[in-house]
């Protein structure tokens, strides 16, 4: 099975995260699919993931004091397999999972993802369960010396054929359900362990191994970051996007280094593999988290995101509350013209950049077309200009149509030229 079949273009979609924290329960999940497949999916979005703790029955009960509740109650199945929480998942109820959610997200014509941590739960070592295709007990299959330095519910799987046995059994029960995305955390990048120790390199590759056997087609996402661009060759054999960056939230201070980090990773995008910028913090966001609120980003911070994220062709997951988008947000989310440059025959490519500018251009090897973004990242409006020259060879003078307001212009002596909104994007289709 050909990773680089199932995911020629980056995946687009909707993560409970951003909103709900750890809280998010089947009634919402089903109406935020229910959404998307009514306003999204004719524009690409497909994906519906349930974020981190879908198998904590006290999820968000002490968020004054924790995020994630040290020794909490946890839902597993015999082997020692998280499981939904009946009470916030109904339908998971009589070792179901997460199998009927899937059915009904399928049934709208959309994809079903899940969060997983890396390893083997802690409560699964404690109680010696068994390891479903192997011999052993999760706590022989546990490496104690490995955790999340963040979250206290799992302990890294040792490198054996055990250690393998626990990752099938999982992936096969995940198949079984009917998962088609899995975002699988602590394991892209870890500030507790640095350099070749990190349990993460082979727990990936066990991973893989453990899709390939089960014969479905499951997109694999890496978190966090930022993932490590010496090993690049390694996320590309292994996984289909990795994060190049910590947890992405919604003012300019993290959106302004997405542009050295889109630099740094541009020449890594094809097909099937996909440095990821992180989620889209736009709409309504935080309540998860003890207040919702507005995304901080200004309307001009949000097109300049999903302009970058579009020509560079990072995965695009929304954040927001999908029921409550006003209409210039869900207006983002239907650029059809901007959107089109995720296809697998555009490639995205910096021309400049320094303190004050950054230029992109997107090239259709379909169409020919060329498409250019120019970036203004000072705090006040400025004029900025590229050559066409730069672009491509033996562009001329001629018209072009903005992505984001349909206008048309012309390019002059040989230049592109606008004055841009602060943090904004002038973004054009060359006719």
């Amino acid at each position: 099975m050909n990773k680089n079949l199932f995911a020629k273009t980056p995946p687009m979609g909707w993560n409970s995260y951003d909103y709900y924290d750890t809280t998010v329960n089947e009634e919402q999940i089903r109406a935020n699919a229910d959404f998307m497949a009514a306003h999204l999916k004719a524009y690409g979005w497909e994906y519906v993931v349930v974020d981190i703790e879908w198998y904590a029955n006290d999820a968000g009960t002490k968020r004054d004091q924790f995020q994630y509740i040290p020794f909490g109650d946890l839902e597993m199945d015999e082997y020692g397999r998280l499981q939904p929480s009946p009470a916030r998942f109904p339908s998971s109820a009589g070792g179901k999972g997460f199998g009927p959610l899937a059915e009904y997200v399928h049934s709208l014509g959309l994809k079903f993802g899940i969060h997983i941590m890396r390893g083997i739960p802690r409560k699964a070592a404690q109680e010696h369960l068994p390891v479903m295709g192997s011999s052993l007990t999760a706590d022989m299959v546990a490496d104690s010396a490995s955790i999340c330095g963040w979250n206290p519910d799992m302990y890294g799987v040792r490198n054996t054929e055990a250690g393998q046995a626990w990752y099938d059994s999982l992936i096969e029960m995940y198949a079984q359900w009917g998962v088609d995305f899995i975002k699988c955390d602590d394991i892209c990048d870890s500030w507790l362990y640095r350099g070749d120790n990190f349990n993460g390199w082979f727990e990936t590759r066990m991973l893989h191994r453990a899709i390939e056997k089960s014969g479905r087609e499951i997109v694999l996402s890496l978190s966090p970051g930022p993932a490590h661009i010496d090993r690049a060759w390694e996320y590309c054999k292994y996984a289909n996007m990795w994060r190049i960056t910590d947890d992405f939230w919604d003012n300019w201070e993290l959106l302004l280094p997405m542009f050295w980090r889109c630099e740094l990773w541009q020449d890594h995008v094809k097909e099937g593999c996909f440095p990821d910028c992180d989620m889209l913090p736009l709409g309504k966001v935080g309540k998860g988290f003890g207040e919702e609120r507005d995304t901080r980003l200004t309307r001009e911070e949000q097109k300049t995101m999903m302009t970058l994220w579009s020509f560079f062709r990072s995965p695009m997951m929304v954040g927001a509350e999908l029921t409550k988008l006003d209409d210039w947000t869900l207006s983002l989310l239907q650029n059809k013209e901007l959107l089109c440059r995720l296809k697998a025959s555009c490639k995205g490519e910096q021309i400049c950049r320094d303190e004050k500018l950054a230029v992109w251009k997107s090239t259709d090897a379909e169409d020919g077309s060329v498409c250019i973004a120019l970036f203004n990242l000072q705090d006040e409006p400025a004029q900025v200009s590229v050559a066409l020259s730069e672009a491509a060879d033996g562009l001329t003078d001629g018209a072009f149509v903005d992505l984001w307001d349909n206008s048309r212009g012309e390019t002059k002596d040989g230049r592109l030229t606008a004055v841009v909104a602060a943090h904004g994007v002038k973004a054009v289709k060359l006719l």
